[in-house]
């Protein structure tokens, strides 16, 4: 899952040192006005803390972003899916060490399918 924080900081803070998670990686967009940050629980559940440049306060209909999904192969897998929106078709995102693709759900709720490069 990933979550919109006003301050990656802050947020990273507050899940390793009250939910006991711990900070397992981090990216910045190629264009530089994204900071993703991850932590992870010891039962494999991981939060992406996504903080966008000068964006600061969300309503509760933007305070996560998507959820993502590992499969096998992302390009199978976007044109297998039943999905109800393309969202971004399957591209690498080196800096993410990944290959993606963007889809909505049945109430669009936008799915990140994943494979790692």
């Amino acid at each position: 899952m990933c979550l919109n924080v006003a301050d990656a900081d802050r947020a990273v803070e507050f899940y390793t040192s009250q939910l006991g998670f711990t900070e397992s990686w981090s990216f910045v967009t190629a264009d530089g006005t994204t900071e993703n940050r991850y932590v992870a629980a010891d039962n494999g559940v991981e939060v992406q803390l996504s903080e966008t440049e000068g964006e600061a306060e969300f309503d509760q209909g933007t305070a996560w972003d998507h959820l993502a999904v590992m499969v096998d192969d992302v390009d199978e897998a976007f044109e297998r899916i039943d999905h109800y929106g393309v969202v971004e078709e399957p591209r690498d995102q080196p800096e993410a060490g990944a290959r993606t693709a963007f889809v909505e759900d049945p109430d669009g709720h936008v799915v990140e399918l994943v494979q790692p490069l």
